[in-house]
């Protein structure tokens, strides 16, 4: 059975930080392009953070310079590093796991993130 759970969410700040993890069981993980999206309120689904199996890394425009990621193959993990947060990156952040074949694609649960003073 796949599993994908985040964690790390919560009530922060603006301008403050947080660490998102995001850990798979199930899956050949080091195969596997692992991306962050978000979902905020009355808002689709977007892309934030695309994490290749390389550890190569794309970013959205409105997260650059804000955001870093990395993966651990070992611990089966990615974190994703948010600072300088806005409140407009108030949503729910979810994992994804895109494996390399057509069916091969996951979703974890979603992680809560408020930005709020």
């Amino acid at each position: 059975q796949v599993q994908l759970v985040e964690s790390g969410g919560g009530l922060v700040q603006p301008g403050g930080s947080l660490r998102l993890s995001c850990t798979a069981s199930g899956i050949s993980f080091r195969f596997y392009a692992m991306g962050w999206y978000r979902q905020a309120p009355g808002k689709k689904r977007e892309l934030v953070a695309r994490i290749n199996s390389d550890g190569g890394t794309n970013h959205a425009d409105s997260v650059e310079g804000r955001s870093t990621h990395s993966r651990q193959n070992a611990k089966k993990t990615v974190y994703r590093e948010m600072n300088s947060l806005k409140v407009e990156d108030t949503a729910v952040y979810y994992c994804h796991a895109d494996g390399p074949g057509v069916a091969l694609n996951y979703w974890g649960q979603g992680t809560q993130v408020t930005v709020s003073s």
